[in-house]
Formats: C-alpha cells, structure tokens, sequence
C-alpha cells in the first residue's frame, strides 16, 4: 500500500469517526434537554402544583395548574413518540383504560384528570386532587427512567418532531387534551418551541426558526380560544414547517425510517396525497394491500356468488351513496325485518383499528366474514363461498394472481382479504378540503372555512372526530380507535334509548353500556340517515343534537355519558356554517371513478 493509499484509508477513518461523533453528540444533546424539561416538569407538579392544592387557593392552583401543562409540552414531542405507554398516564384522556379481552378497566391518571378537578376546584375533592397529583410525579419520574435508556438518532428525532407538529394541528389546537382550561394556544407555542430546540441538536435551520417565530407570533396575537383561525394558523405556519423539516432531512442526507407506521415516514404533511400506509391496519403479511387483491375483492363485492343467492355486500353498501343505502337501518333477508343498525360509510373504513358500530371485530378481514354468516344480513359462509368460486376457473386465475403462493383450492381466507383490500382502497383523500389544505385555496369558501374553525374549535366536534380522517382513530400514530357514550335517542328528541347496548352487547363492562365507535365524517353529506339507529334524518337535527349536550340536554339520564353535557351555545348561522364545512369532505367522483391508495 503506497503513502496515498493510506492517507486515504486514515481520511476515510477520520471522516467516519467524526460522523459517529457528532450522531453521539445530537444524542447527548437531546437527552440533556430532555433530563432538563423533565426535571422542570417534576418539580413544577411536586412544588407548585402541590403546594397550590394543599392551600386550596382556586387563583394560585389553576395557575400552577396551567405552568405544569406547559412544563409537560416542553417534553411531548419525546414522551409520545419514545415512550407512548408512559405519556398515557401523563396526559392521557380522563377516562378509564379498559382491557376488553380481560374485562377489565383501569382508571385513568395525568393531567386531563387533574384538570378536572381543578376546573372548577371544589374543596370536597382536595384529597383526590393531593392524590392525583401524587400519581403523577410517580409517572414523570418513570418517563424520566424511560428516556433516559433512548438512543436518540437524528432521523427518529426528526420523525418525533414532524409527528408533534401533526399532533398540534389535529389534537392540541382543537382543545382535546386542555378542554376545560382551554390552554391550547399557549400550550401550541411551547410545544413548537420545543420541536425547534429538538432540531437544533442536529443543526441550525434559519428557515425553521423564522417559521417557528412567525407561528408563536400568530398564537401569541390570538385573542382567544374560541375565535381563533386555525386553518389559517395550519396553511400558513405549520403545513410549511413540515414541509421544511423533510427537506431539511433531505438536504442533510438523513434517510427517512423504514419502521412500518400509519403514516409514511417520507410525508411532507399531514394532508399528502396517499400518505397513508393501508398495509398498516392489515392483519398480517399476507394481508398486506395491493391493488390486485384490491381488484378482485372489488368484482366480489357484487357478486352474488359470495351468499349463494341474491344477497352481495353491495346490496347495503351502494356505492353511488358513498357505499351507504340510505336507510335507518338496513332489510333482513326475513321481509318486512330490518338488521339491528344503519349501514355505516365504507369509505374509509380501513383507517380504523376496530369494525361495526360495537367494534367486536379487530379488522376487516373479520368483518367480511362476521358480515358473511350473519343471519340476518347473507347467511352464508365463507367456506361455502370458497367451495363455489374453486368451481369457476376464472376466479380460479385471479385468486392465484392476486395470492402467487396458493395451491391449487381458494381458501376462505383469500376471500376475506381480497374484500377487505378493496375496502382499505376506498381512501381517495380528494375532496375540496383535500385539494384545500394541499394548497388549493379556492376550494372553500368564507363559510366553510368559518365552520372548519368552528368544527376544530367552539364545537369540539375535532375532539372526536380527528383530522384527517374525521374519525375515532387517534393521530398522528392511529394505533387507537375511540368509541362514544352519546346518548343517542331512540328518534329526535326522543327522551328515552333504544335497546342497542353497543359495545356491551359484546364486552359486559358498565363503561361500554351503549357506547359505539366514532366514525368517519367524511362524505357526511350523502349518507343519511346518521348515528347507529338512524335516528336522525339531517345534518341540522345531528348538530341540534350535540348542541344541546346529547342525550343529557334530551333528558336522559345516562351515567357513563361521555360526551360533555353542556351546551355547545352554537347559534344557528354557527351550525349552518359547521354544516357548509362537512359537505367539503365529500369525494365527489368516487361512485364513478375511484382512485386506489398508494401501495
């Protein structure tokens, strides 16, 4: 080896050790202002908060109150991306954990808890309030030992970072986690502070810090929770920054993850085109999406072949009303009898982690076969099905297209997954609020920009119903899909239920009595009747409904409701406005022509 030779191997040594250096000391960089924003959580709780609760002073305790939630956003970027488990018992929702397959619930603890016992403070509750207060430094202290065993490489903290801008937009300024204290804005401003200062353990980005200025700037100079622009605040500030952050990432060569999540990691914001990874939601690998199983479970869809007579999943599922019928509740094949429930949406169905209105199944390739045996609905079977489509060569050829590994039987399973990879397609993300918030802004108008806002915020409808999908799945991971005690009349203004139990029917815990998944809101305009029971017929009579308190506002008397029993004080030009809104998340060239989700 001559002198050049290893002048250069020693170079490349030089070069690679340096790299590894500065990886490490992005990592240290990290940890240290993490160890530091925790130990300013800490003792804000143990200190302020605490003392504030044993003197029972209302003014001093919400303000302790409101300076530990803010304490808390320094470090949610970190604590929900490494360490989600934790941050659930941080500032997880005030409602008890339930774990179905054990029959079991878990009460809930964190700041949501705490703030509702604060808002209002009723001296009655102060040792339930020292108590709380209590558990949550014991779970600030396990977050602490958790992130303290983290590696933290540039691309996870660049994830982490996108994910907490996603989570402002979709959770944090829509009041979800700080209803009652209404601290959103503030809590936003320190929140993006903290991404911007996780960055800066990798580099300096003028372009990120003048746009993180610009935003706290516009939350700064907002007058209050209720009126503020959010759709402005995400086209103008936060769609921008995302975008930023992966080009940054772009430019300094960092490669985006290859860990399978819902969202792909290579996204620029939360409204891309096809940023969804259906193959997520899936059961297994082989039910991993594509467009050829996609295909063939399309042309099942409507084949009579599947229940042995007239019956096919389109009978209840048209997809000229948005794969709805139209009905309260859909025909039985007794004549003259009806199913239990209304036909729900399948559009978007498979960004969910749970099926039916009572989410007794896990997935869709469930579903297709609960649907299948049921009764009431085709009576048939799976096994049956497949016993008729081996007979036809022709479905023969595509099964073994779409499934290359199969021997020479279909198998039920097969059926299952080519249906439901049809249904993942149904996810074309191009409404006018699509097209919108991707830059379009001539799609909306001053009215239903007005209602986004009101949606997002004085309603609280986005507490529920999350964006992008505008439904119970949680973003940015939607590893959880949320269920509702509404308490849905049995008609409008009915003071009395229905006999539907919901999620009881099929889990016997008294939190689930007539609870039901939330579903998606999207194309809302063409698949009336609404709720479970169809009981109401408009939009108008869904939004009189939630403005009165549900069920509560009705005269029902229900303990377990959760949606929040005062009234939302809307007026009527406000519903109008939430409703022109609603109707701009309508796919309108989906019956005809449907574009399938990136693979």
């Amino acid at each position: 080896m001559n002198k050049g030779h290893i002048f250069l191997v020693f170079l490349l040594i030089g070069i690679f050790s340096y790299c590894v250096s500065l990886k490490k000391d992005s990592s240290d960089s990290v940890r240290k202002e993490i160890q530091k924003n925790i130990r300013e959580l800490k003792e804000t709780v143990d200190v302020k908060l605490l003392n504030a609760a044993q003197k029972g002073d209302v003014s001093d305790l919400q303000k302790a109150f409101l300076d530990a939630r803010l304490a808390y956003k320094k470090i949610e970027w970190a604590t929900e991306y490494y360490a989600p488990g934790t941050s659930r018992h941080l500032n997880g929702a005030p409602l008890p954990e339930i774990e179905v397959e054990e029959t079991k619930t878990f009460e809930p603890a964190g700041l949501q808890v705490i703030e509702g016992l604060v808002f209002p403070f009723d001296k009655a509750k102060k040792k339930e309030l020292i108590k709380e207060i209590n558990v949550l430094s014991s779970k600030i202290k396990l977050a602490e030992n958790v992130l303290n065993e983290i590696d933290f490489t540039e691309a996870h903290i660049l994830l982490a970072c996108k994910h907490e801008v996603f989570r402002i937009i979709s959770l944090g300024i829509s009041g979800f986690d700080a209803p009652l204290a209404k601290s959103s804005l503030p809590e936003a401003k320190v929140a993006l502070q903290a991404v911007l200062s996780a960055t800066k353990t990798i580099g300096h980005n003028p372009v990120m810090e003048s746009q993180v200025a610009n935003a706290c700037k516009y939350l700064d100079e907002a007058s209050d929770f209720d009126s503020f622009n959010r759709m402005e605040f995400i086209t103008r500030f936060a769609n921008p920054l995302t975008r930023e952050l992966k080009r940054w990432q772009d430019e300094l060569k960092i490669a985006p993850l290859e860990t399978e999540q819902a969202l792909y990691n290579n996204a620029e914001t939360l409204f891309d085109k096809g940023i969804f990874n259906v193959s997520f939601f899936a059961g297994n690998s082989e039910a991993r999406f594509d467009t050829i199983k996609a295909e063939l479970g399309k042309q099942l869809f409507s084949d009579p072949i599947l229940s042995g007579a007239s019956r096919t999943c389109q009978s209840c599922h048209n997809p000229e009303l948005a794969f709805t019928d139209g009905l309260a509740k859909s025909p039985a094949l007794t004549p003259g009898t009806f199913v239990k429930r209304n036909a729900p949406t399948l559009y978007y169905a498979g960004l969910q982690q749970a099926q039916f209105y009572d989410m007794r199944s896990p997935s869709l390739e469930n579903q297709a076969m609960d649907v299948l045996a049921n009764k009431d609905e085709m009576h048939a079977s799976v096994e049956e099905a497949a016993q008729r489509l081996n007979k036809q060569a022709a479905y023969q050829k595509r099964f073994k297209l779409a499934f290359p590994g199969m021997d020479k039987q279909i198998r039920p399973r097969y059926i299952m997954i080519a249906i439901a990879s049809y249904i993942r397609s149904l996810a074309p993300f191009n409404s006018r609020f699509d097209k919108h918030m991707r830059g379009d802004y001539k799609q909306m108008n001053g009215e239903e920009l007005a209602g986004f806002n009101l949606f997002m915020g004085k309603a609280k409808c986005g507490t529920c119903h999350f964006m992008p999908v505008f439904n119970g799945t949680a973003p940015p991971t939607f590893t959880t899909t949320e269920s509702e005690v509404l308490g849905v009349p049995y008609s409008p203004n009915a003071n009395f239920l229905d006999s539907d139990s919901g999620r009881y029917s099929h889990n016997k815990i008294d939190q689930l009595k007539f609870s039901f998944k939330t579903p998606t809101l999207r194309n809302i305009e063409i698949t009336a009747p609404y709720m479970h029971n169809g009981a109401f017929k408009t939009l108008k009579e869904v939004l009189d409904f939630y403005n009165v308190g549900g069920g509560a506002g009705l005269g029902i008397r229900l303990e377990n409701q959760t949606l929040p029993t005062d009234s939302l004080k809307l007026s009527n030009r406000e519903k109008s406005r939430i409703i022109a809104f609603l109707k701009t998340l309508t796919d309108n060239e989906n019956a005809k022509e449907r574009q399938f989700v990136r693979k």
